[in-house]
């Protein structure tokens, strides 16, 4: 039988930041300054979705049992 699993890893607090960064719109609220002729806002976003990916790939390496 396998042993219980925990979910109280303080690892998990860390799933935070790419729920919450992406909601704070003091963040995004400009057009300026462009990346290759690209608004702030939609280069923005790209880098929130590689925040994400790298945040959950870090929790995941870091609670896998």
């Amino acid at each position: 039988m396998d042993a219980p699993r925990s979910d109280r890893n303080p690892w998990y607090w860390l799933l935070v930041v790419p729920i919450v960064v992406p909601l704070i719109p003091a963040l995004f609220n400009s057009i300026e300054p462009r990346l290759f002729g690209i608004p702030l806002f939609y280069w923005l976003q790209l880098l929130f979705i590689l925040l994400s990916v790298s945040i959950t790939i870090l929790v995941y390496r870091r609670t896998r049992a």
